[in-house]
């Protein structure tokens, strides 16, 4: 039964693993990316006028 409880560890631990390396290759870089051109675009300030009247 010890080996049943190993292998669900390496299992757990492995699937935690890839989670944490999918994150940090490719969600957090999106992330902070879509924030840096949210950041770079002008505002519209005077489109939303225009569409209120």
């Amino acid at each position: 039964m010890s080996i049943f409880g190993i292998v669900m560890f390496l299992l757990i631990a492995g699937m935690a693993f890839w989670m944490l390396l999918f994150l940090l290759g490719f969600v957090v870089p999106y992330w902070i990316t879509l924030g840096v051109f949210e950041k770079l675009r002008p505002k519209r300030v005077f489109d939303y006028e225009e569409e209120e009247n």
